[in-house]
């Protein structure tokens, strides 16, 4: 069987904010499923120890008050976290995100915060394989217009997001994508095993940050810089 038929995990974070350096995990979720079929999911609501800006709280509806009332402790939330998911790749299964390198280098801050062990050392090697649905439609689908937020990109494969923002259903969301991917572009992607796929990703995510850099310092801005690291930072 092909790698969309077969064990999968869906991961995702809501967070304060968009830097994965210094913002804080509000909401985590892992998503077990058996191709783009739901088995289980564990969620995390955690208090971030710092304020939720008033941004963030509009998009994943998640404050303050809710936080620190029913919020776990964010160290032992993210040990859990952490170990979650590095026992499923542990045991072969790929891990499915969209825009990886913000989730799982975020989750690698958070561990380094509270002086726990960062999962390329919990998995005494590198993290993968790891599927990023946003970066494989990038690649095989180069020059579509418009946006490639996670609910467009449901949109274009077919994919229902019940509660978009919502970190157990983006989750999950990711993972049908991923599928439909594979379904959609089988010599690309659905036929190809998941760590040469993951080595795929490293270098399709480089190509699009240096051109998409190299547009904006001739069209916008001569100092930006694009990150090329994937799927951590």
């Amino acid at each position: 069987m092909s790698w969309w038929q077969q064990p999968l995990v869906g991961f995702d974070l809501e967070t304060t904010g968009t830097d994965p350096a210094v913002d804080r995990i509000v909401t985590a979720a892992l998503v077990d499923t058996v191709g783009a079929g739901r088995l289980s999911a564990t969620g995390w609501l955690i208090d971030p120890g710092i304020p939720i800006p008033a941004e963030a709280e509009a998009i994943h509806g998640i404050g303050d008050g809710l936080a620190r009332a029913q919020g776990r402790q964010a160290k032992e939330a993210v040990d859990e976290i952490a170990a979650g998911l590095c026992e499923r790749m542990a045991a072969g299964h790929p891990v499915v995100a969209f825009n990886a390198p913000f989730d799982l280098s975020l989750l690698d801050a958070e561990l380094r915060r509270h002086g726990l062990p960062t999962l390329t050392e919990r998995l005494g090697g590198p993290v993968a394989p790891v599927l990023d649905a946003l970066v494989i439609d990038r690649a095989v689908d180069k020059y579509r217009k418009g946006s490639r937020t996670l609910q467009r990109v449901c949109e274009v494969y077919g994919v229902e997001l019940t509660d978009a923002h919502e970190a157990g259903s983006d989750a999950l969301a990711a993972v049908r994508v991923a599928v439909a991917l594979a379904e959609r572009y089988p010599v690309e992607v659905g036929s190809v095993p998941p760590l040469d796929l993951h080595a795929r990703q490293v270098d399709w995510h480089r190509a699009w940050a240096e051109d998409l850099q190299s547009w904006l310092r001739r069209a916008k801005d001569p100092q930006a810089v694009i990150d090329p690291r994937w799927p951590l930072r």
